[in-house]
Protein backbone atom coordinates (compact mmCIF):
# COMPACT_ATOMS: atom_id res chain seq x y z
CA UNK A 1 0.00 0.00 0.00
CA UNK A 2 2.79 2.80 1.13
CA UNK A 3 4.41 1.61 -2.52
CA UNK A 4 1.50 2.76 -4.80
CA UNK A 5 1.46 5.83 -6.13
CA UNK A 6 -1.16 9.08 -6.02
CA UNK A 7 -4.37 8.18 -7.72
CA UNK A 8 -5.15 10.64 -10.63
CA UNK A 9 -6.42 13.83 -9.02
CA UNK A 10 -5.40 12.84 -5.87
CA UNK A 11 -2.66 14.70 -3.80
CA UNK A 12 -1.22 14.31 -0.55
CA UNK A 13 -3.38 17.69 0.18
CA UNK A 14 -6.55 16.61 -0.37
CA UNK A 15 -5.55 12.74 1.36
CA UNK A 16 -4.38 14.78 4.42
CA UNK A 17 -8.37 16.13 4.08
CA UNK A 18 -9.85 13.06 3.60
CA UNK A 19 -8.00 11.09 6.92
CA UNK A 20 -9.22 14.17 8.90
CA UNK A 21 -12.79 14.12 7.80
CA UNK A 22 -12.62 10.07 8.42
CA UNK A 23 -11.26 10.74 11.81
CA UNK A 24 -13.54 13.40 13.13
CA UNK A 25 -16.11 11.18 11.31
CA UNK A 26 -14.90 8.18 14.08
CA UNK A 27 -15.02 10.82 17.04
CA UNK A 28 -18.60 11.29 16.60
CA UNK A 29 -19.69 7.73 16.28
CA UNK A 30 -17.82 7.20 19.33
CA UNK A 31 -19.70 10.47 20.83
CA UNK A 32 -22.82 9.06 20.05
CA UNK A 33 -22.36 5.63 22.19
CA UNK A 34 -21.32 8.10 25.35
CA UNK A 35 -24.01 8.23 27.44
CA UNK A 36 -23.54 8.31 31.09
CA UNK A 37 -20.14 9.76 32.79
CA UNK A 38 -18.95 7.24 35.21
CA UNK A 39 -18.82 9.84 37.86
CA UNK A 40 -22.83 9.94 37.66
CA UNK A 41 -23.11 5.91 37.14
CA UNK A 42 -21.05 6.24 40.46
CA UNK A 43 -22.98 8.33 42.71
CA UNK A 44 -24.76 5.33 44.04
CA UNK A 45 -22.01 3.51 45.14
CA UNK A 46 -20.20 3.18 48.73
CA UNK A 47 -17.90 6.30 49.56
CA UNK A 48 -14.46 4.45 50.38
CA UNK A 49 -13.37 5.28 54.29
CA UNK A 50 -10.67 6.31 55.44
CA UNK A 51 -7.58 4.94 54.20
CA UNK A 52 -4.44 4.68 56.71
CA UNK A 53 -1.20 2.87 54.71
CA UNK A 54 1.88 3.23 56.35
CA UNK A 55 5.60 2.54 55.52
CA UNK A 56 6.53 -1.07 57.10
CA UNK A 57 9.67 -1.26 54.77
CA UNK A 58 12.34 0.66 53.52
CA UNK A 59 15.07 -0.76 51.43
CA UNK A 60 18.13 1.00 51.72
CA UNK A 61 21.01 -0.01 49.25
CA UNK A 62 20.69 1.66 45.66
CA UNK A 63 23.55 4.32 45.13
CA UNK A 64 21.61 6.43 42.51
CA UNK A 65 17.66 7.09 41.87
CA UNK A 66 15.79 3.85 41.72
CA UNK A 67 14.43 3.55 38.23
CA UNK A 68 12.01 0.48 38.07
CA UNK A 69 10.76 -2.54 40.63
CA UNK A 70 8.77 -5.51 40.32
CA UNK A 71 7.30 -8.09 42.84
CA UNK A 72 7.92 -11.58 42.40
CA UNK A 73 4.72 -13.97 42.29
CA UNK A 74 5.56 -15.43 46.16
CA UNK A 75 4.57 -12.00 47.45
CA UNK A 76 7.59 -11.85 49.48
CA UNK A 77 10.65 -11.11 46.96
CA UNK A 78 11.43 -7.32 44.87
CA UNK A 79 13.79 -6.88 42.23
CA UNK A 80 14.65 -2.97 41.31
CA UNK A 81 16.82 -1.63 39.00
CA UNK A 82 18.72 2.00 39.88
CA UNK A 83 20.44 4.51 37.62
CA UNK A 84 23.98 2.89 39.78
CA UNK A 85 23.94 0.52 37.24
CA UNK A 86 23.22 -2.33 40.19
CA UNK A 87 20.04 -4.36 39.75
CA UNK A 88 19.18 -5.89 43.60
CA UNK A 89 16.75 -8.58 44.36
CA UNK A 90 15.13 -7.87 48.02
CA UNK A 91 13.32 -10.24 50.62
CA UNK A 92 10.65 -7.40 51.64
CA UNK A 93 9.91 -8.92 54.88
CA UNK A 94 13.48 -9.05 56.38
CA UNK A 95 14.59 -5.85 53.97
CA UNK A 96 17.63 -8.70 53.11
CA UNK A 97 19.34 -8.10 49.88
CA UNK A 98 18.98 -11.67 48.19
CA UNK A 99 21.23 -10.84 45.00
CA UNK A 100 22.71 -8.22 43.53
CA UNK A 101 23.86 -7.82 39.53
CA UNK A 102 26.33 -4.77 38.38
CA UNK A 103 25.11 -3.81 35.18
CA UNK A 104 27.61 -2.93 32.05
CA UNK A 105 25.93 0.53 32.23
CA UNK A 106 23.81 3.29 34.23
CA UNK A 107 20.55 3.91 34.18
CA UNK A 108 19.08 0.29 34.47
CA UNK A 109 15.61 1.68 33.23
CA UNK A 110 13.75 -1.50 33.16
CA UNK A 111 13.87 -4.87 35.26
CA UNK A 112 10.69 -7.43 35.59
CA UNK A 113 10.77 -11.00 37.72
CA UNK A 114 9.95 -14.14 36.30
CA UNK A 115 6.46 -15.66 36.54
CA UNK A 116 8.51 -18.68 38.01
CA UNK A 117 10.40 -16.74 40.47
CA UNK A 118 13.39 -18.35 38.57
CA UNK A 119 14.70 -14.95 37.07
CA UNK A 120 14.59 -11.86 36.41
CA UNK A 121 14.68 -9.39 33.34
CA UNK A 122 16.96 -6.14 32.89
CA UNK A 123 17.78 -3.47 31.13
CA UNK A 124 18.27 0.38 29.74
CA UNK A 125 20.96 2.57 28.54
CA UNK A 126 22.74 -0.69 26.95
CA UNK A 127 19.87 -1.00 24.21
CA UNK A 128 19.44 -4.88 25.91
CA UNK A 129 17.63 -7.12 27.75
CA UNK A 130 19.13 -9.62 29.47
CA UNK A 131 18.05 -12.31 32.21
CA UNK A 132 19.53 -14.15 34.67
CA UNK A 133 18.85 -16.88 36.19
CA UNK A 134 18.43 -17.44 40.30
CA UNK A 135 19.59 -19.76 42.33
CA UNK A 136 19.36 -20.58 46.12
CA UNK A 137 23.60 -20.09 46.32
CA UNK A 138 23.59 -16.48 47.09
CA UNK A 139 27.43 -16.17 46.42
CA UNK A 140 26.88 -17.17 43.03
CA UNK A 141 28.16 -14.95 40.10
CA UNK A 142 25.20 -14.00 38.29
CA UNK A 143 26.81 -12.15 35.58
CA UNK A 144 28.61 -15.46 34.60
CA UNK A 145 24.74 -16.95 33.73
CA UNK A 146 23.87 -13.59 32.06
CA UNK A 147 21.63 -14.20 28.77
CA UNK A 148 21.30 -11.34 26.45
CA UNK A 149 17.80 -11.96 25.05
CA UNK A 150 16.60 -8.97 23.27
CA UNK A 151 18.60 -5.81 21.03
CA UNK A 152 16.91 -2.50 20.52
CA UNK A 153 18.35 0.31 18.67
CA UNK A 154 17.89 2.65 21.64
CA UNK A 155 17.69 2.28 25.00
CA UNK A 156 15.33 -0.11 26.53
CA UNK A 157 12.42 1.63 28.69
CA UNK A 158 10.29 -1.86 30.45
CA UNK A 159 10.19 -5.12 29.73
CA UNK A 160 7.78 -7.74 31.47
CA UNK A 161 7.25 -11.45 30.70
CA UNK A 162 4.55 -13.12 29.14
CA UNK A 163 2.69 -15.58 30.87
CA UNK A 164 5.69 -18.42 30.68
CA UNK A 165 9.65 -18.05 31.46
CA UNK A 166 9.83 -18.56 27.87
CA UNK A 167 9.04 -15.14 26.33
CA UNK A 168 9.34 -11.73 27.07
CA UNK A 169 7.84 -8.55 25.75
CA UNK A 170 10.17 -5.01 25.80
CA UNK A 171 9.54 -1.78 24.86
CA UNK A 172 12.14 0.79 23.39
CA UNK A 173 13.16 4.34 23.33
CA UNK A 174 13.66 3.69 19.20
CA UNK A 175 9.70 3.63 19.21
CA UNK A 176 8.88 0.04 18.98
CA UNK A 177 8.38 -2.89 21.23
CA UNK A 178 8.89 -6.48 20.87
CA UNK A 179 7.96 -10.25 21.68
CA UNK A 180 11.67 -12.27 22.03
CA UNK A 181 12.11 -15.82 22.68
CA UNK A 182 14.20 -15.94 26.14
CA UNK A 183 16.02 -19.46 25.27
CA UNK A 184 16.99 -18.21 21.15
CA UNK A 185 17.10 -14.73 21.93
CA UNK A 186 14.75 -15.19 18.17
CA UNK A 187 12.59 -11.83 17.41
CA UNK A 188 8.98 -13.59 17.21
CA UNK A 189 7.15 -9.92 16.74
CA UNK A 190 7.94 -6.74 16.59
CA UNK A 191 5.06 -3.65 17.01
CA UNK A 192 5.42 -0.62 15.09
CA UNK A 193 2.80 2.63 15.44
CA UNK A 194 4.34 5.11 17.92
CA UNK A 195 5.83 8.08 16.53
CA UNK A 196 8.25 8.88 19.31
CA UNK A 197 9.95 6.19 21.98
CA UNK A 198 7.63 4.14 23.76
CA UNK A 199 8.29 4.46 27.81
CA UNK A 200 6.10 1.72 28.94
CA UNK A 201 4.27 -1.69 28.64
CA UNK A 202 1.70 -3.49 30.28
CA UNK A 203 0.58 -6.70 29.51
CA UNK A 204 -3.23 -8.16 29.36
CA UNK A 205 -4.61 -10.03 32.42
CA UNK A 206 -4.45 -13.47 31.48
CA UNK A 207 -8.06 -14.87 30.96
CA UNK A 208 -8.51 -11.72 28.61
CA UNK A 209 -6.28 -12.86 25.50
CA UNK A 210 -2.97 -11.70 24.05
CA UNK A 211 -3.18 -8.25 23.85
CA UNK A 212 -0.56 -5.70 25.37
CA UNK A 213 -0.94 -1.43 26.05
CA UNK A 214 1.75 0.69 25.67
CA UNK A 215 2.50 4.08 26.17
CA UNK A 216 5.27 6.53 24.68
CA UNK A 217 6.98 10.18 24.49
CA UNK A 218 4.01 11.00 21.75
CA UNK A 219 1.29 11.20 24.03
CA UNK A 220 -0.37 8.18 22.80
CA UNK A 221 -1.32 4.63 24.93
CA UNK A 222 -1.73 2.21 22.22
CA UNK A 223 -3.03 -1.57 22.33
CA UNK A 224 -1.72 -4.22 20.74
CA UNK A 225 -2.55 -8.20 19.37
CA UNK A 226 0.26 -10.07 20.14
CA UNK A 227 0.29 -12.81 17.87
CA UNK A 228 -0.79 -10.38 14.76
CA UNK A 229 1.42 -7.58 15.43
CA UNK A 230 -1.47 -4.90 15.15
CA UNK A 231 -2.28 -1.99 16.67
CA UNK A 232 -5.62 -2.70 17.17
CA UNK A 233 -6.89 0.28 19.84
CA UNK A 234 -5.15 3.95 20.00
CA UNK A 235 -5.98 6.64 22.58
CA UNK A 236 -4.49 10.15 22.42
CA UNK A 237 -6.41 12.33 24.75
CA UNK A 238 -2.94 12.92 27.15
CA UNK A 239 -1.25 16.57 26.51
CA UNK A 240 1.93 15.16 27.16
CA UNK A 241 4.44 12.02 27.49
CA UNK A 242 2.59 9.05 29.05
CA UNK A 243 5.27 7.47 31.70
CA UNK A 244 3.44 4.41 32.81
CA UNK A 245 0.34 2.51 31.62
CA UNK A 246 -1.76 -0.60 33.90
CA UNK A 247 -4.56 -2.55 33.10
CA UNK A 248 -7.67 -2.86 35.27
CA UNK A 249 -7.67 -6.02 37.42
CA UNK A 250 -10.49 -7.44 34.94
CA UNK A 251 -8.61 -6.81 31.63
CA UNK A 252 -11.43 -4.40 29.77
CA UNK A 253 -9.74 -1.05 30.74
CA UNK A 254 -6.35 0.96 31.76
CA UNK A 255 -4.89 3.64 33.16
CA UNK A 256 -1.97 5.78 32.16
CA UNK A 257 -0.05 8.21 33.83
CA UNK A 258 1.14 11.57 32.45
CA UNK A 259 3.53 14.42 32.45
CA UNK A 260 -0.10 16.61 31.95
CA UNK A 261 -0.25 15.77 35.45
CA UNK A 262 -2.65 13.09 35.02
CA UNK A 263 -4.16 9.47 35.05
CA UNK A 264 -6.89 8.73 32.94
CA UNK A 265 -8.95 5.56 32.90
CA UNK A 266 -9.94 4.21 29.23
CA UNK A 267 -12.47 1.82 28.69
CA UNK A 268 -11.58 -0.39 25.46
CA UNK A 269 -15.47 -1.65 25.41
CA UNK A 270 -16.14 1.39 25.02
CA UNK A 271 -12.98 2.43 23.02
CA UNK A 272 -12.81 5.59 24.92
CA UNK A 273 -11.24 7.96 27.91
CA UNK A 274 -14.39 7.19 30.54
CA UNK A 275 -12.17 9.66 33.48
CA UNK A 276 -9.17 11.89 34.47
CA UNK A 277 -7.98 11.90 37.53
CA UNK A 278 -6.93 15.71 38.37
CA UNK A 279 -7.07 18.65 40.66
CA UNK A 280 -5.43 21.86 39.86
CA UNK A 281 -3.41 21.69 42.91
CA UNK A 282 -1.31 18.60 41.43
CA UNK A 283 1.45 20.90 38.94
CA UNK A 284 3.60 18.12 38.61
CA UNK A 285 3.86 14.68 36.00
CA UNK A 286 2.90 11.52 37.38
CA UNK A 287 5.08 8.85 36.81
CA UNK A 288 3.73 5.35 37.96
CA UNK A 289 0.36 3.86 38.68
CA UNK A 290 -0.75 1.03 39.66
CA UNK A 291 -4.33 -0.53 40.74
CA UNK A 292 -5.64 -2.43 44.01
CA UNK A 293 -6.81 -6.06 43.40
CA UNK A 294 -10.18 -5.03 43.39
CA UNK A 295 -9.58 -1.89 41.10
CA UNK A 296 -11.35 0.44 43.25
CA UNK A 297 -8.11 2.54 44.37
CA UNK A 298 -5.59 3.56 41.64
CA UNK A 299 -2.40 4.50 43.40
CA UNK A 300 -0.49 7.32 41.39
CA UNK A 301 2.97 8.45 41.74
CA UNK A 302 4.09 12.08 40.96
CA UNK A 303 7.25 14.02 40.82
CA UNK A 304 6.06 15.91 44.06
CA UNK A 305 7.50 13.21 45.98
CA UNK A 306 4.07 12.07 47.09
CA UNK A 307 1.70 8.84 45.92
CA UNK A 308 -2.31 10.03 45.71
CA UNK A 309 -4.29 7.54 46.29
CA UNK A 310 -7.82 8.02 43.78
CA UNK A 311 -11.13 6.03 44.14
CA UNK A 312 -11.21 4.82 40.46
CA UNK A 313 -15.28 4.86 40.45
CA UNK A 314 -15.74 8.49 41.90
CA UNK A 315 -13.06 10.31 40.70
CA UNK A 316 -11.89 11.58 43.68
CA UNK A 317 -8.87 11.50 45.52
CA UNK A 318 -9.08 9.42 48.88
CA UNK A 319 -5.45 10.32 50.15
CA UNK A 320 -1.77 11.63 49.82
CA UNK A 321 1.07 9.52 50.60
CA UNK A 322 4.57 11.12 51.85
CA UNK A 323 7.74 9.63 52.72
CA UNK A 324 9.88 9.50 49.89
CA UNK A 325 12.48 12.29 49.39
CA UNK A 326 12.25 12.80 45.54
CA UNK A 327 10.09 11.88 42.59
CA UNK A 328 8.09 8.53 42.29
CA UNK A 329 9.39 6.64 39.64
CA UNK A 330 7.64 3.48 40.26
CA UNK A 331 5.09 1.65 41.82
CA UNK A 332 3.65 -1.96 41.85
CA UNK A 333 0.66 -3.53 44.24
CA UNK A 334 1.98 -7.20 45.36
CA UNK A 335 0.13 -9.80 44.17
CA UNK A 336 -2.19 -10.68 46.83
CA UNK A 337 -2.66 -6.62 46.80
CA UNK A 338 -1.90 -6.44 50.72
CA UNK A 339 0.63 -4.19 50.16
CA UNK A 340 2.70 -2.22 47.53
CA UNK A 341 5.98 -1.06 47.05
CA UNK A 342 7.38 2.60 45.62
CA UNK A 343 10.76 3.20 44.15
CA UNK A 344 11.73 6.79 44.13
CA UNK A 345 14.68 9.19 43.30
CA UNK A 346 15.81 9.32 46.83
CA UNK A 347 17.53 6.14 45.97
CA UNK A 348 15.27 3.94 48.51
CA UNK A 349 11.91 1.93 47.97
CA UNK A 350 9.60 1.74 50.71
CA UNK A 351 6.54 -1.19 51.43
CA UNK A 352 3.39 -0.35 52.30
CA UNK A 353 0.29 -1.43 53.99
CA UNK A 354 -2.65 -0.44 55.56
CA UNK A 355 -2.38 -0.05 59.24
CA UNK A 356 -4.33 -2.62 61.34
CA UNK A 357 -6.62 -1.39 63.98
Amino acid sequence: MACQGLASGETLKSLKAESETLRKKLEEERKKLHDVELEKVAEKAEALGELNMKTRRTLKGHGNKVLCMDWCKDKRRIVSSSQDGKVIVWDAFTTNKEHAVTMPTTWVMACAYAPSGCAIACGGLDNKCSVYPLSLDKDENLAAKKKSVAMHTNYLSGCTFTNSDMQILTSSGDGTSALWDVESGQLLQSFHGHSADVLTLDLAPSETGNTFVSGGSDKKANVWDLRSGQNVQSFDTHDSDINCVKYYPSGDAFASASDDSTCRLFDLRADREVSIYSKDSIIFGAASVDFSLSGRLLFAGYNDYTINVWDVLKGTRVAILFGHENRVSSLRVSPDGTAFCSGSWDNTLRVRHEREG
